[in-house]
């Protein structure tokens, strides 16, 4: 199980620019960034789960490129996502 629909909307709430915002590249960066961490932990005791491994590898591309629109859209936004999901150290 990836993410729960109460951990889910949490992350919306938090991160989201307005009301009812679900598409905004912050909050689709951190729901990314949720079910990231918990593949990444999910690896640590199934290592020959090459099929996870690949959708894996798909979302932190996924993560990346939209990283990369919000840094070419607006600096300040992309700055404050990064250093909220401590994702740069």
């Amino acid at each position: 199980m990836s993410i729960t629909p109460e951990a889910k909307a949490s992350l919306i709430k938090k991160y989201a620019r307005t009301e009812g915002d679900t598409g905004s590249p912050e909050v689709q960066v951190a729901i990314l960034t949720h079910r990231i961490t918990y593949l990444t932990d999910h690896f640590k005791t199934h290592k020959k789960d090459n099929h996870s491994r690949r959708g894996l590898l798909k979302m932190v591309s996924q993560r990346r490129r939209l990283l990369d629109y919000l840094k070419s859209r607006d600096e300040a936004r992309y700055q404050a996502i990064i250093k909220e999901l401590e994702l740069r150290r």
